[in-house]
């Protein structure tokens, strides 16, 4: 069989063989099929268009047959070389020569009419079967072996090419490529330096080009990949540039002191540079210990940032990060923004003094809203707090939107699945549920709900989707997503049900809707697949395909879209500025919503992308709606 990849010299071999097939046709008066019938399979694979090609070229009378050649006598290989010595003979006669000599009768003498066949590059073949050796493949289909050459090779490349691999180091270069590969998997494709990868940040000594070094971080060396991508970042966030570039020079964050505690991303790195043009300094940790890119951390830290993140941390690092944001000599915050309620739960709970200088709380989550209003409740919240969660450009589109986009991303990074066809339950129909439930019936799966609210279920129902229980579909679903804030939706009991193969994951912020504890049991073996995929086996050889540990999927596995995100964190900076700047009294220590002014304002921000246009109310229409024209456009229970 002739190789798949044919070399530059193999390339001849169809041209010569099609002149012969059709002087053979001409002579022996026979038709093209049986001549090709003949012919070695490899050759009229190669050769049949060939053919055709010159068939049209050639004419009867263009074809002179010479009955004059005399036959050609076997000869011995010394005899042949001594002849390829005496004389230069064509590539075709020295081919029959050979075919002579290893006592094969010769194609052409064995024709009746013999013609002349034309003097046609050869086909050079190295043989598999030999070291290197190399043998020429003539016109006629007779290989004959070629003279070997020896190669000029030099020191070092001997060298360095006697170095082959043994069979275990094939397995181990396997390997390491395959873990590359995996790599690519991991959150917004974090350039992480493999030989750190055993070093805890906690255990190293880092300084930024300043001689800073009030951070801790994964290496401080991939600042400048992280610069390339919070400016990428800032092409499609808008607002937050707007907003930046409209108060900077008011300063309206002038004096504050904000500790952070939300994903350190791309995309928060603009916020926290756009908090620090508007004059406030900032201390920041992870909320997530999956969701930090080490790249964007290490140019914040190079930028003056005190960052304390970085990607994989235990639990114990995840405070320690925490309290470092917190515990410092000579500086003590007096704004907070979290993402989940961790740090106010950590401030409560080790430095609660710290509230007498805190003048308010901005709350972007789901989770970290139900604590505020569990400690407004109970009479323990001592500062006002913003919840940014269920503002109306929070809601309707960062949990809408992004997870809208993101949940496809996320499982296709981790599990390459295929959603055509996949049965899938998505457990709670809020704005998360709804985006994510869009996305995979957009791409075919079956999709089932389940849901609490009865005017949630409504909508999940309106919207075609078929409302359930999680236990009457546990045993055929493929995929169950969780999106409900709550705890324990998939507890073990339902696990243990899943059919094998079944891949779980959370797109709520909190890690307690799956009950990955349980699955931390003796019969059961847990085997990494690649970063953030799990393996969860049963005695029995079911498994599991556990994502993130059960932590935010987009966010931990994948990216979200930088201009939905855009939204919030304006939002976000907007709320600072309103608590920093309040006159004392506006808010007293209770859980507020953005004012609707405020969503509107964040919203136009956003509109000149699309090259959008309002239409503007006359003042005939403004007094009939008892609207003021420049807004708020709708009442504060208003249902968008």
């Amino acid at each position: 069989m002739i190789r798949a990849h044919a070399t530059k010299d193999e390339l001849h071999v169809p041209q010569c063989f099609a002149r012969s097939v059709i002087r053979q046709c001409v002579c022996a008066r026979v038709s093209l099929l049986t001549v090709l019938e003949k012919s070695p399979v490899w050759i009229t694979a190669m050769s049949v268009q060939a053919v055709a090609a010159k068939m049209a070229e050639v004419e009867l009378k263009d074809v002179a047959v010479k009955d004059s050649r005399p036959a050609i006598s076997p000869l011995t290989p010394k005899a042949e070389e001594k002849k390829s010595e005496n004389n230069s003979s064509s590539s075709s006669s020295s081919s029959s020569s050979s075919a002579a000599a290893a006592g094969e009768p010769s194609p052409v003498a064995a024709a009746p009419n013999p013609v002349k066949m034309p003097q046609a590059s050869a086909m050079k073949r190295s043989d598999p079967q030999q070291n290197g050796g190399e043998a020429f493949i003539n016109c006629d289909g007779t290989v004959a072996e070629a003279p070997r050459m020896k190669k000029i090779q030099f020191a070092d490349q001997k060298q360095e090419f006697n170095k082959r691999p043994t069979k275990i180091g094939r397995r181990s270069l396997s390997r390491s490529i395959s873990q590359s590969s995996t790599d690519s998997y991991s959150s917004a494709a974090s350039y992480t330096d493999s030989s750190d990868d055993e070093t805890s940040p906690r255990d190293k000594q880092q300084k930024n080009s300043k001689g800073n070094g009030d951070f801790c971080i994964k290496n401080i060396k991939q600042a400048d990949f992280g610069r390339r991508e919070i400016e990428i970042a800032e092409q499609e966030m808008p607002a937050l540039m707007a907003l930046r570039k409209r108060a900077q020079g008011e300063k309206p964050l002038a004096g504050a002191k904000i500790v952070g505690c939300t994903h350190i991303t791309a995309q928060t790195a603009v916020l926290m540079e756009t908090l620090s043009a508007l004059g406030a300094q900032c201390r920041w940790a992870a909320c997530n210990i999956y969701s930090t890119q080490n790249e964007v951390a290490a140019a914040l830290a190079e930028g003056g940032f005190s960052v304390f993140a970085w990607k994989g941390e235990s639990e114990d690092d995840f405070w320690w990060c925490i309290d470092r944001c917190v515990n410092v000599e000579g500086w003590q915050p007096n704004m907070i923004l979290d993402d989940g309620g961790d740090l106010t739960h950590w401030i409560y709970k080790k430095y609660p003094n710290m509230f007498k200088k805190i003048k308010g709380i901005v709350e972007e989550s789901v989770t970290g809203v139900h604590r505020l209003y569990q400690l407004s409740k109970a009479g323990k919240l001592c500062v006002p707090a913003m919840n940014v969660n269920d503002s109306v450009t929070k809601q309707k589109f960062d949990n809408l939107y992004c997870c809208r986009e993101s949940i496809l991303d996320g499982l296709k990074r981790t599990t390459d699945v295929m959603f055509g066809g996949k049965q899938v339950v998505v457990c709670g129909y809020g704005e998360v549920g709804k985006g994510c439930s869009a996305a995979l019936k957009a791409m075919g799966s079956i999709v089932y709900v389940t849901e609490i609210d009865p005017i949630c279920a409504l909508q999940a129902c309106m919207d075609g989707f078929r409302l359930v229980k999680l236990n009457e579909v546990i045993r055929q679903a493929d995929i169950v997503i969780t999106c409900t804030g709550n705890k324990n939706v998939v507890v073990r009991e339902y696990m243990d049900r899943m059919k094998n193969g079944c891949i779980v994951c959370n797109m709520g912020h909190s890690n307690t809707e799956i009950d990955v504890a349980s699955l931390r049991t003796p019969e059961l073996t847990w085997e990494r697949v690649r970063s953030q995929v799990d393996h969860v086996i049963w005695p029995d050889g079911k498994r599991i395909v556990l994502l993130a540990e059960g932590r935010l999927l987009n966010l931990s596995c994948s990216t979200v879209p930088t201009f939905v995100l855009s939204i919030t964190a304006t939002t976000q900076a907007l709320a600072l500025i309103e608590l920093y700047n309040a006159p004392e009294g506006r808010y007293k220590q209770d859980v507020y919503l953005l004012p609707k002014k405020m969503d509107e304002y964040v919203a136009s921000l956003h509109l000149h992308t699309f090259d959008a246009h309002l239409t503007e109310l006359t003042d005939e229409q403004a007094k009939y709606l008892g609207l003021n024209k420049n807004g708020p456009f709708k009442p504060n229970y208003y249902r968008y």
